[in-house]
């Protein structure tokens, strides 16, 4: 019959600690990935509210 290793516990408490950081890290991803997202449909409206915009100021100028 083998015999547990005197150092397994302290080897499975890290591999454990190591899980958590990798699962915390891939939330943070996340977030931030949706953060990004958000930030980046918010620009893509404003540009195109300015060109809109521009738009608007060509069309009505007299040489337009």
């Amino acid at each position: 019959m083998a015999q547990e290793a005197p150092h397994a516990p302290d080897a499975v408490a890290r591999i454990e600690a190591a899980i958590a950081r990798i699962e915390a890290a891939v939330a943070a991803n996340a977030a931030d990935a949706a953060a990004l997202s958000r930030r980046h449909a918010a620009l893509k409206a404003r540009m195109v509210e300015a060109v809109a915009a521009l738009d608007d100021v060509i069309v009505r100028s007299p040489a337009g």
